[in-house]
Order: structure tokens, then sequence, then C-alpha cells
């Protein structure tokens, strides 16, 4: 009995992998086990295999996570293909636990379908929140945060300083003082309300970026595997709360001729939170109270672990390639002098430190995947055909380091990038849009 089941199993792995090969499918790593598919091949850290398995199989390879179709590209060429030419075909997300749960069932910036709500979204967060206007008009936070910091740091001489959460503290209030007009890290924020926000984004970041068997395997919630999935909504509703208070905030000051005569920021600046609000006095029944703080929480999430997470490693890197370090602060006393603070318009006459960040978000980019995506019709990549359905991983890790694009592709050498002027993070388009003639060496 044993023997004629294993048989079966058998029979339908060979089976399935030549019937990929008849309906012109990307490869596909040998075998795919039944309901597991590949998940069999997972380890972490996850784009390092995956990156190995590309280096195997090829850098366009379908791949299975238990009931999920999955689309792995490794490649420049194959990336573009699959964000230009079928760009709207992969322009929606796939339907994860934590888009349900965190993403406001699938409403929010990140998790939100294409179409008429999605493309709102983006208007919203480009000409309002994020434009360069806006953006330029709370630069006395980022100096005001930036001195705070630079203080902190002289009074902690001789003494050990944990840079890491130095970092994020820093990002932290630089973003919440453009979302809500004050600051909630730091030596003078010991408060309630400061540690509960801490943990909040902690819990965020750890969560929000964890994978869950249930999204590949929803036969596991069946037999109750539930743990991250309750985890996310205790979260969702925490989030949900501090935030709402927070609104509610800035709804009665705004209300009050305190808040009408002068915004929360001390600077006569709207708020992200007061532009929010302002437009839910048009369209209160567009911009509820779910929209607004889902905006907030998009922009907390994606600002802060990754600007904090990219400084980490660029400090890392330097220190740890003293050379570089020197050449940089020759350029910066050189350029800028050492009687002032360096100015944000100062970054224009510091070619060097832009190849040093440049370097840094190539040997560590802020995201090892780019975020998934789900086609949403049959289309072609790579001449190969990819079915309706099919989850994409661009696997931006294994593009920055490949070896046929790279010269020494793990060691840093920001020189590589010398002469490609103010571009910060464009390695990471370069490298995707794969312009090979162009990639540094």
């Amino acid at each position: 009995m044993i023997f004629h089941i294993l048989l079966l199993i058998a029979f339908w792995v060979v089976g399935n992998h030549f019937r990929n090969k008849i309906k012109n499918l990307p490869p596909t790593p040998f075998p795919t086990l039944p309901i597991i598919g590949h998940l069999y091949l997972l380890k972490q850290p996850l784009y390092r295999t995956l990156s190995k398995i590309s280096a195997r199989y090829g850098p366009i390879l379908l791949l299975k996570f238990g009931s999920r179709r999955v689309l792995l590209v490794s490649s420049p060429s194959a990336a573009e293909e699959c964000l230009t030419k079928n760009d709207i075909t992969f322009a929606n997300r796939p339907n994860l636990l934590v888009g349900k749960h965190l993403g406001y069932n699938y409403t929010s910036l990140i998790w939100a379908s294409y179409g008429d709500h999605w493309r709102n979204l983006r208007k919203i967060s480009s000409l309002e929140i994020l434009s360069t206007n806006r953006l330029q008009a709370f630069s006395f936070a980022r100096v005001d945060e930036i001195r705070s910091l630079i203080h902190r740091l002289y009074r902690s001489q001789n003494q050990i300083v944990d840079m890491k959460s130095v970092f994020f503290e820093l990002i932290l209030n630089v973003i919440m003082r453009m979302i809500g007009g004050k600051s909630y890290c730091g030596e003078k924020l010991k408060g309630v309300e400061s540690k509960e926000f801490r943990q909040i984004v902690a819990e965020s970041f750890r969560l929000g970026g964890a994978s869950n068997l249930v999204d590949f395997l929803p036969v596991l919630r069946w037999i109750g595997y539930g743990g991250l999935e309750k985890s996310l909504l205790v979260l969702q509703e925490k989030r949900a709360r501090f935030m709402q208070r927070l609104l509610e905030e800035h709804k009665t000051k705004m209300s009050s001729d305190e808040g009408k005569d002068k915004n929360l920021d001390g600077q006569g600046k709207k708020t992200m939170i007061e532009v929010l609000l302002s437009l839910q006095e048009s369209e209160p029944e567009y911009y509820t109270d779910d929209i607004i703080i889902s905006l907030m929480l998009v922009i907390l999430t994606a600002a802060t672990d990754t600007s904090a997470g990219t400084m980490e490693w660029a400090m890392s890197l330097l220190l740890n390639n003293p050379d570089i370090l020197k050449k940089a602060q020759t350029e910066i006393d050189h350029q800028i002098g050492s009687d002032h603070f360096i100015d944000e318009s100062d970054l224009a006459k510091l070619p060097y430190l832009h190849c040093i960040i440049n370097e840094t978000l190539r040997l560590y980019p802020t995201g090892p995947f780019l975020l998934p995506r789900q086609s949403s019709e049959e289309c072609m990549v790579g001449g190969y055909r990819i079915p309706h359905g099919t989850m994409l991983l661009v696997n931006m890790w294994a593009i920055q380091h490949d070896p046929k694009i790279w010269e020494d592709p793990t060691e840093f050498k920001p020189e590589r990038f010398e002469g490609f002027g103010r571009r910060t993070g464009w390695v990471q388009v370069d490298a995707f849009w794969g312009r090979k003639e162009k990639l540094p060496r």
C-alpha cells in the first residue's frame, strides 16, 4: 500500500514537471512536492536562499509556495519587463494576512488594488503630503532633531551608545513631527505615551515583515494554526486606538481658537494630520478616520526602520573602511568647512558622500525584495507564459550582488559611483532597470 502511494506521488511530481514545460511556463526547480510545493527549499535568510536557487536554475523561475504560484525574478532585464511592459498587469498586491489586518482590509496605500482608490491615495501622498514644498517646509524639524542628536552624542563621550536605537529615534521623531507635530522619543520623553508608541512601532516591524504559513497553506486554518494572525489582530487594535487618540487631539485643537491661529508644530506649518483633516471637511464620506489613520501608518512604517537601517549600515561600513571614512571627512572639510553644521543645501557639494550612500544601498538594500505583486491577467515575461494570479517577487539583493553586473560585488567601493552626480539611491534604479552598460564597475 505504501509503495503504491509513493509511486503515485512520484508520477505526480514527474508529470507536473513536464506539464510545466509543455505549457511554456518558466523553469521550475525539481521536484515540486504535493501540497507544500517548494516550501521545503526555503531557509533563512530567504533572499540569499532564493538567490542561490536562481543562480542554479535561472533568473526567471516559477515556484510553488504551498497553494500559491510565485514568479521569482533575479535579473534587471526580467524585472524591467515585469514592471514596465507588464506594469499594470502586476500592479495589484497579493491578498496576504498582513495586508488584511494591518492594511485595513487591503484599502491602505501599500495594499490597495490598482484602481481609482489606489490612484487617489497616490495623488494625496505625492501632492498633499510628500511634495517638495511640503518636505521643505519641515526642514526645521530635521535640523532640530539632528542638532539634538549631536548634542546627545557629545554628552555621551567615552560611553557606549546603541547607534541603532539612536538612529531609529531620530527618524521616528522627524516623521512624527511631520505627521503629528511632536516628538515621541528621546531623553526628555519618558512618559507612558512615548513608551506605548515605541512598542507599537517595534511590533509593527516585527509582525509586518513576518510570513504566515496560512497564506500559503490555507488548510492550516482548519486545524487551528493562526498564532501570527491573532497577533496581527491585537496589534492592529493597538495601532488604531493610539492613532485615533492622536487624531481626536488634532480635531479638538483645530476647532479651538488656538488651533485656528497657529498649527501644532509650533512653526505655523500644517502637519500631515491637519492636511488630511482639511480634506475630510470637504469630503467626509471618502476621507474617513480609517483612511487618514492608514495613510499615517504607511508613512510611519515605510520611512522609519528603512532610513535608520541604512544609516546604521553606512556607519558600520565607514568604521570598517577607515580610508573611505577619511576621504569623506576630507571632502566635507574642503567643501563645507568645520565651522558650522552641514545644511541640506550643502549636500550638492558632497558627491563622494552620495557615492557612499549609493554603495550602502547596493550592498544592503532597504528591502531585499520589492514588495510582492500579483498578476491580474496572463502575460509573457522572458518569453515564458505567466498565468493569472501569480505572485511576483523581485529579488533586489540578488540583482545588486550579481557578479555579472558588478565587479567585486561583496566589496564596499563607493568609487564605482563617481561621476553619477547627486542620485541618492539610484543604484537600485540602474540595477533594477537593467542598464548594464551604465552600471559603474
